[in-house]
């Protein structure tokens, strides 16, 4: 054999090497179905910080098992969904899924909860080959996949993602209202840095520069020292990455100092809890949002029903968070559906990845995904509170 040739063997050799993960066949587990049943599993914040985000998100969930497998199930299957309460702690929401991978034997994560207990648990799913699907965090790393990492083709997500959200609603604001000096306060975690990323990005292209960029610790309730810097640095626009609490205690305390500035929250800040929390202290705040709230006195139809039904099985007015989870598995089912009777995790892959459309009740963007696109919309709306109410400001947004 000549040198040449050799070392051309070689070298395609090596080539082929190279390309090896990328062609790898990504592991779905078939765990978790029977011919009477599917087991799902989700990991809420059922007693911590976002319980207020969790309990209703589990609700929503729960509602539309029930609704499902009183019509049937799927495809004949009974959906039994598992609940495990992660407290918002990361290493919790570690062993919560271990539990359910493990022990319950569950096909598919739904909803999981959390920018940090979602990235921390996430790695040992997608080692077990179980599928993640639309977690209760919109942060990049729930959707973004390496194509040389097989799988993490197990990722998917319908929720609007902080960066694009955010960057849509900065650039509309910003043109709005004639900012020249846009501020960020953000909370000191993943969710927050992608607030951050999506307000520099955007106000880089707009070739301004940020006035004052300023940080909270998760669970921080004193925010004296981040709004008063803002004041000082002259702010006219403050963009929050804050959750519910953190949103009323911010614009609590410029209403304090008697400072009226703007305040565009990213979407966590669009739920019922701030206006009804937060009270006329929160009255005029903007935010991101992906779907206009329902009322139960102005709601109509399919939508009105389920608000009256969602009250009467819980006690309390269905929010934004119940919608969510209750979405999650019906876009769940949906897909289940098409991938058909002899289900198997890589049908659920190819279903997934069809590109075929999911349309919710709540006339929220439509949900498609590829092969190569595993975020479901990017498309934005702002919201602003008046007397009280989320109401609608301006829709199909981007950047």
């Amino acid at each position: 054999m000549s040198k040449s040739f050799k070392a051309f063997g070689l070298a395609a050799g090596a080539l082929a090497l190279a390309h090896l993960p990328a062609m790898a066949q990504t592991k779905v587990t078939n765990d978790g179905i029977s011919a009477a049943e599917l087991v799902l599993g989700s990991h809420q914040d059922l007693s911590g910080p976002i319980k207020g985000w969790g309990v209703p998100v589990a609700n929503g969930m729960k509602m539309a098992v029930e609704e499902l497998n009183a019509a049937g199930g799927v495809q004949g299957r009974k959906l039994k969904l598992i609940v495990e309460d992660s407290g918002y702690d990361p290493k919790r929401a570690v062993l919560a899924s271990q539990k359910m991978i493990e022990r319950d034997k569950i096909f598919a994560m739904i909803g999981p909860m959390g920018s940090p207990t979602v990235l921390a648990a996430q790695d040992i799913l997608f080692d077990a080959g179980v599928l993640q699907l639309f977690p209760l965090t919109a942060a990049e790393f729930t959707f973004k996949f390496d194509a040389a990492k097989p799988q993490e083709r197990l990722k998917f997500n319908n929720l609007l993602p902080y960066v694009e959200s955010t960057r849509a609603a900065v650039k509309y604001i910003i043109e709005a209202k004639n900012s020249g000096k846009p501020c960020v306060m953000h909370q000191d975690d993943e969710y927050g840095k992608n607030v951050l990323d999506g307000f520099t990005q955007q106000v880089e292209a707009m070739k301004l520069t940020a006035a004052s960029v300023t940080s909270y610790k998760r669970g921080a309730s004193d925010f004296s020292a981040q709004v008063a810097k803002m004041k000082a640095d002259g702010c006219d626009l403050v963009v929050l990455g804050t959750v519910i609490r953190e949103t009323i205690g911010a614009m609590g305390e410029a209403r304090k100092l008697g400072w009226d500035v703007t305040f565009l929250g990213a979407t966590p800040t669009n739920v019922l809890e701030v206006p009804a929390l937060g009270k006329e202290v929160v009255e005029g705040l903007y935010a991101a949002a992906g779907f206009e709230i329902p009322y139960e006195d102005t709601a109509k139809g399919k939508v009105k029903d389920w608000l009256i039904n969602y009250k009467k099985a819980y006690g309390v007015d269905a929010n934004t968070q119940a919608i969510i989870g209750y979405n999650a598995i019906m876009t769940f089912a949906h897909y289940a559906n098409k991938a058909g009777k002899d289900l198997t995790g890589q049908k659920m892959l190819t279903a997934l990845e069809s590109g075929d459309v999911f349309q919710d009740i709540f006339s929220s963007p439509p949900t498609k995904f590829s092969s190569t696109n595993h975020l479901a919309s990017t498309i934005t709306q702002v919201q602003q509170v008046k007397n009280g109410r989320w109401v609608l400001t301006k829709d199909s947004l981007s950047f």
